[in-house]
């Protein structure tokens, strides 16, 4: 009996490769197709239905789409809105933020699934020849070739995969294998803190409540999510097996005694297989690219889950990436240079946001978690609720960011 053959390697040829179809990958590939550069998007899994990312669209995301015209048919799929945030310190409550006042078409937060978002993007994408959307296609490996990358290797159900691309970029997330297998730099910020995701009921009547609790020892944040809350519970950093090894019904307690409001629906939490770990990390690439390849979103600098943010800081990369790689790509005379000013123009708002992201983890997270006493809120929090004015400002950083990047590239389908 022969040997059964091996399966032939599928070889494609595009001008970029973006490998990862998450948030930033899928907006790059959008907007480069829009501007007229094939684009194949490498996305490993069958559908993007995953559970526990992160669902907030920010006003900065939401600008981006109004100015690619896509604003009022996003708006159309369902979603909840935030306009103002606020939080419960001990005893006190803390309003932290308005947004109904930023310089933006969309002046609130959408709470929107992960999943709705990408199809909206992949939806909208495929109106485009250049856009190229392979499901179920893992890039395992780089291909060099002169000290320059070239393209990636890949897996699908079909067999091996090639990729030949005048450009690659690393969309694939905090645990980028390109970004691995490139030998790209990691420096390692530090994080005091994992995070437990979990869903609890949410009936219909029930009062807005603060979007975060934090007590001695103990944080939870929920955010509202049509007939569900979405909530996360934040524990030391490493703690994850203590909670388990406490038990199912001393992790049920400790939700209801923060949020006593809840103690009547934990009893939905049945198995710790509804409870998933978030191990948080905060760091970014001392380099974000090498010839012919670019990392952008987590995959350039992982982001803290304080305030939300890293899916939108990962579509300001995008923005800015296509503004800087659209024409060059074109026109067929792609440098390392051009790539080095994506880093050039995104790495000092990005290393701001981290920073602020560090000062809340040091500053409140890591000493909240080792407390013994009913924390009170602090004297920068209690002037926030004495001056409304003072909430536009940490409204305008979570909003729109420290550098709102715009679209500057054209439709070329529309000449």
């Amino acid at each position: 009996m022969s040997a059964a053959a091996e399966p032939e390697t599928l070889v494609r040829r595009t001008t970029c490769c973006i490998v990862g179809g998450g948030p930033a990958g899928m907006m790059l590939a959008y907007i480069l197709a829009r501007a007229g550069v094939e684009v194949i998007v490498l996305e490993k899994h069958a559908d993007f239905l995953r559970d526990f990312r992160g669902d907030t669209v920010h006003p900065s995301t939401m600008e981006a789409l109004w100015e690619l015209g896509l604003l009022e048919r996003f708006l159309k799929r369902p979603h909840d809105r935030i306009e103002q945030l606020s939080g419960q310190i001990g005893e006190d409550i803390v309003n932290l933020a308005d947004l109904r006042h930023i310089p933006a078409h969309a002046r609130f937060i959408a709470l929107m699934p992960q999943w709705d978002f990408l199809d909206f993007l992949s939806s909208e994408g495929r109106r485009f020849p250049e856009f190229h959307l392979m499901m179920r296609a893992e890039a395992m490996d780089l291909i060099e070739e002169s000290g320059a990358v070239v393209g990636v290797r890949g897996q699908t159900p079909d067999g091996p995969l090639q990729v030949r691309a005048d450009l690659v970029v690393a969309a694939d997330g905090r645990s980028s294998v390109l970004r691995a297998k490139a030998g790209l730099e990691v420096q390692d910020l530090g994080a005091p803190m994992d995070v437990l995701w979990l869903r609890l009921p949410r009936h219909p009547g029930d009062e807005e409540m603060p979007l975060g609790r934090i007590d001695a020892g103990r944080i939870l944040v929920a955010i509202p999510r049509g007939d569900y809350f979405q909530c996360g519970f934040v524990v030391a950093k490493g703690g994850y097996q203590v909670v388990r090894d406490a038990g199912l019904e001393a992790f049920r307690q400790s939700i209801a005694t923060l949020v006593p409001a809840f103690a009547a629906r934990v009893d939905a939490l049945t198995d710790w297989d509804q409870i998933k770990l978030l191990t948080v990390s905060v760091d970014r690439l001392r380099q974000w690219a090498k010839p012919g390849l670019l990392c952008i979103g987590d995959a350039a600098h992982a982001m803290s889950p304080v305030g939300g943010v890293g899916i939108n800081l990962a579509i300001q990369d995008a923005v800015a990436a296509s503004n800087a790689l659209a024409g060059p790509l074109r026109a067929k005379t792609l440098t390392l240079a051009d790539l080095q000013r994506v880093q050039a123009w995104r790495e000092r708002p990005t290393r701001w946001m981290q920073t602020v992201q560090l000062a809340v983890q040091h500053r409140v997270i890591g000493p909240t978690l080792t407390a013994q006493a009913t924390p009170r809120a602090s004297w920068q929090a209690r002037l926030l609720n004495t001056f409304p004015l003072l909430r536009r400002i940490p409204a305008r950083v979570l909003g729109l960011g420290f550098r709102l990047e715009h679209i500057h590239t054209r439709d070329v389908h529309k000449d």
